[in-house]
Order: C-alpha cells, then structure tokens, then sequence
C-alpha cells in the first residue's frame, strides 16, 4: 500500500511514504504554492522544524483514504488550545467555521480546529455536549465517563475517562447528584448557568434561584470547587430565567419529596469535583474511543465499519489534528477504529483519541475547511477544538502541552 502527497493551492504538501511516515520529513512544494506553515510564505528549503505548525495532506490511492493533518509544535508558548460553544456564549449548533468566528477577538488569532465531541440536539437544548467541556477556565458541561481530553496547569495533556462527581449538598449533609446545562429527566437534578441560554426549559418539579453569598462568586463555574450559595427564590413553575449572575438547580418532581425543607435564604453548596481531578484546567472536550495509549494501538473486537473520522494525539514534540474523508466513493472510504489508532501511531502519536465522525468530521485550517465533508458540506456540531495564536508566555515552559506526565 503506497500513500502520496495531494499538491493543494495554498499549503505547504507533505508526502507520506511507509517509509518516512513516522518522521513526516519529506516534503514537496507546489511551484505556485504558498503556505499554511508558521505565519509567512517558506521557501522550499526552509526546514519544518523551523515552524510552529503545518499542514498537509496524505492519499492511499488503493483503498482509497484522503487524510488531512495539521502538526503543533508543543514547545512553542505562543499558541494555545481553547474550545468554542455552538451559539458563541450559549450552547447551541453551528459548524465549525461559525465556531471559530464567535471566539473572543482577546482569545488569539485562530489557526487550526476540528469539530469537538458527540452531541445532544434534542428540542430546546440543541447542542449539549455529550461529556466534559471546559471553555476559558468555566465548566460548561459535565462528564458523563467517556474518553476527555484536558491540559492541566503544568501544561501537560491528559486522555482518560472523566466521571462526574457533581452534586448538590444541602443544609445537614445531605447530597444530590447534579447535571449541568442539560435535559432533566423527572427523577434527577440538574444545574443551570446562563451558558444554558435565556432559560431553563423546565417543566415540573420546583427550581432553585441561586444568589452568591457575600464576598463569594460562583461565576465562572470551575471544575473541582466547593460554592456556597443561598436560595433566592424557590419556583413551582419551571422555565426558570438565567441572566447573567444567576444559577438555578432544577429538581425533577419524581425527587422533590426526598429534599430536605428548604426556604429562601437558605445555604446550599454547589461542588464540581471529577474522577480523576481536572481542576485547574482551562480547556477540555470530550469525545472517544481512546485510540492508542503510550505508543500503543487499542484493539476492537469484531466487524468494524469505515467512517469519516477525526482523532487528536501528540507526542513529546508535537500535537496532532487528524481528519479522515469518508463515504465518497473514488475519494475516501474512511477509517476504522483500528484503522485509525494504527495510522496515529504511524505518524508519531504516543497518545490519541478519537472525536466525533461521520459527517460532523471537519478540518478546518487558517479561514479554510481542508477536507471534503461526506454530507457535501459542514455539519453543524456543538462545539469545536481550536488552536489559537496568542502572545508569548515568557518561557518554554509555558508551552501547551510542553511537560509530559
């Protein structure tokens, strides 16, 4: 099986051989080509580890794949990871170029993205993420024990199953289990922050309108902290506003007899742990399966079936974006898992994951959306993992993802 460069106006093409594919070393230049590698236009002699990041595009005419990549320095402190909200501030839909528009012009300029994790669209609460989301430090999401992806304080990126410990702790001890930002089923709770939208969407059961105690501020939300809280204002009615300042914990009808008796002015607390700990985490996203584990491929049992794929890994030097064209008979046929895990481990990923597929799979680099997406166009996703292009640190090691774990 041999693999070629595809020559693409505006980028700098790499060819991928069995050979090399683990070293990406060789390149070839389009004679009118500039480039999507570092800031400027290179010159063909120009050596790739002279620049933060490149992209190129890799064929394996026999099957056939196209497969588009996007290579980071890790070392380099001027770039950084963020993720992106279909509705800008709010969770909703949009497609990944939308996304990176809505990022706050203060965040950097945007170089890269692909789409992030699996999503709920159910009526009123379109684009609720399936798992963990972190965005600028505030927790927007909740874990739900999938495959997460986060960069902790020291600047090391972690790929493991988060689980939530959210929950409620009311006056004597007692505790319920929280989500956050989703549907409520009539027999659980649920917290809401104005990232929900203009209002809860509820029906049933009572809601708690939450103010901050004096000297404290929930807001933003963070992952692994204890808030105290009093209840404001105690609803029957559902549908609770959310404004700016505001959090609500909505309580299904199927748990309200099991609640302690409440009344305004009492004290609740509002904790965030996980399992593991992410706290101090200023980015995360879901998604899932975990693709290779320390330079090691995972396996799948059984049959297996080609789709367009998008995947995140790194190693000690660099961060990968990966996105397989699929279903586009003469194009791509797409990927496996095991397809997948075994050519991240070929271009040098120690570790990697895989994200949401099919035809939310979307590369989108410098303005441009790289790939063919298998629906003839972007899908409109929940949110998106975006690198940014933002001052330096001061050292090399604040780079993201400069230490290893």
């Amino acid at each position: 099986m041999t693999s070629r460069a595809r020559p693409v106006f505006g980028v700098f093409c790499m060819r991928i051989t069995q050979r090399f594919v683990s070293q990406l070393c060789v390149l070839c230049v389009c004679s009118s080509c500039l480039n999507v590698v570092g800031d400027s236009p290179v010159a063909a002699q120009d050596k790739p580890q002279d620049h933060a990041y490149a992209y190129f595009h890799d064929e394996v005419p026999e099957i056939p794949w196209s497969i588009h990549i996007f290579k980071l320095q890790r070392r380099r402190t001027d770039f950084e990871f963020c993720t992106t909200l279909g509705s800008g501030n709010t969770l909703g839909m949009a497609t990944v170029s939308d996304q990176v528009k809505s990022l706050p012009q203060g965040w950097g300029q945007p170089i890269a993205a692909i789409n992030g994790d699996f999503y709920e669209n159910t009526d009123n609460y379109p684009g609720d993420p399936r798992d963990l989301q972190i965005r600028n430090g505030e927790v927007v999401s909740a874990p739900a024990g999938h495959t997460c992806f986060w960069i902790d304080q020291n600047g090391c990126p972690h790929m493991t199953n988060v689980e939530s410990q959210f929950r409620v702790m009311w006056p004597g001890g007692r505790s319920t289990m929280i989500g956050l930002n989703e549907k409520r089923p009539d027999n659980a709770a649920v917290l809401y922050t104005p990232t929900m939208g203009k209002s809860t969407h509820t029906s049933g059961g009572i809601e708690l309108i939450l103010e901050n105690m004096p000297g404290e501020s929930w807001h933003p939300l963070k992952v692994g902290e204890i808030r105290q809280a009093q209840i404001k204002e105690i609803r029957s009615t559902g549908d609770s506003p959310l404004t700016d300042g505001s959090i609500v914990v909505s309580i299904g009808p199927e748990l309200v007899e099991s609640l302690p008796k409440l009344h305004r002015g009492s004290t609740v607390k509002i904790n965030t742990e996980t399992n593991p700990d992410v706290s101090g985490a200023e980015v995360a996203v879901g998604g899932g399966p975990m693709l290779v584990r320390k330079g090691k491929p995972m396996t799948w049992p059984g049959f297996h079936i080609r789709h367009p794929r998008v995947a995140l890994g790194w190693n000690k030097e660099y961060f990968y974006l990966v996105e397989v064209d699929g279903r586009q008979r003469g194009l791509s046929a797409g990927m496996t898992f095991e397809e997948l895990a075994a050519y991240m481990v070929k271009i040098g990923c120690e570790d990697a994951m895989n994200m949401d597929g099919g035809g939310s799979a979307t590369l989108w680099v410098r303005g441009s959306v790289m790939n063919s997406p298998s629906e003839g166009q972007e899908r409109p996703g929940a949110n998106a993992l975006v690198i940014v292009h933002s001052k330096p640190k001061g050292n090399e090691a604040g780079a993201i993802g400069n230490n290893t774990p």
